[in-house]
């Protein structure tokens, strides 16, 4: 892991959390409700304001580096083998390479009806038939006995990996609140995953991703939702790294992937 801000990052790669997931959902192995959370400038900036969402993502198995500038920050802090860990292209990656296994998903996130039609979607698109539940979350809090239902009814799925996507901070904290009721392997939050997957919304061309200008394409396809966020999100994540690179004493500290 590599710290940005505040955040502990997965540093290996793409290619190893894919493999390292699947690896770790098969049936011999425990259950364990690792919590996965696919972590951009958003989610590394509210931990910052937040203290209780920075304990919650402090207590995840993994944060995936979701966006190209906590990536920059990573590789200059020594983590040379780190790549962004997009959580559509993580989430279509697992279901590819899972689709010929035991391991069984569930879907909760989006508005009602999205996660229905993200299991057909993954059926015809990647060839995964191994969705065994869906849940579309109330725009409200759940209360205790409404995440007890939930989490009953994807133990009773067998589910080996769920899948939230809602919004950040939502979905993590969504993700701890459902792991105390649940026995999975994986709780994983992927954002937009969902919406992008089902065609609902659509995602910035490659070129733009790789140059971290995605942020702006989704500024101007949804301009009245996203803008008070990246008018904010953007200038922050710059002067907190710079603040940190120029403050004496502060260290960049590399361990090894979890």
């Amino acid at each position: 892991m590599v710290r940005v801000l505040k955040t502990e990052l997965y540093d290996a790669g793409l290619e190893t959390a894919v493999s390292e997931i699947i690896e770790q959902s098969t049936p011999s192995s425990l259950r364990e409700n690792k919590c996965v959370s696919a972590t951009g400038a958003h989610g590394m900036i509210t931990a910052i304001k937040e203290h209780d969402f920075q304990q919650v993502l402090d207590s995840f198995y993994w944060n995936l580096p979701d966006g190209m500038p906590g990536v920059w920050v990573g590789r200059m802090k020594g983590a040379t083998a780190m790549n962004r860990c997009y959580g559509p292209d993580f989430f279509k990656r697992v279901f590819e390479d899972s689709a010929t296994t035991t391991i069984k998903h569930f879907l909760c996130g989006g508005k009602e009806g999205v996660a229905d039609e993200l299991k057909v979607a993954v059926g015809k698109k990647f060839a995964n038939h191994n969705v065994v539940g869906t849940f579309c979350p109330p725009f409200r809090a759940l209360t205790d006995d409404e995440f007890r239902a939930l989490g009953d009814q994807i133990n009773k799925s067998g589910a080996n990996i769920v899948w939230i996507g809602l919004s950040t901070p939502k979905q993590e904290r969504f993700a701890k609140q459902l792991e105390k009721y649940t026995s999975v392997h994986f709780i994983v939050t992927v954002g937009a995953a969902f919406d992008f997957h089902t065609d609902k919304v659509q995602q910035a061309p490659a070129w733009m991703q790789q140059l971290s200008m995605e942020w702006f394409f989704r500024l101007l396809m949804e301009p009245k939702r996203l803008y008070k966020r990246y008018m904010e999100i953007v200038p922050l994540f710059i002067f907190y790294n710079l603040k940190e690179l120029i403050t004496p004493g502060k260290t960049r500290r590399v361990s090894n992937a979890g």
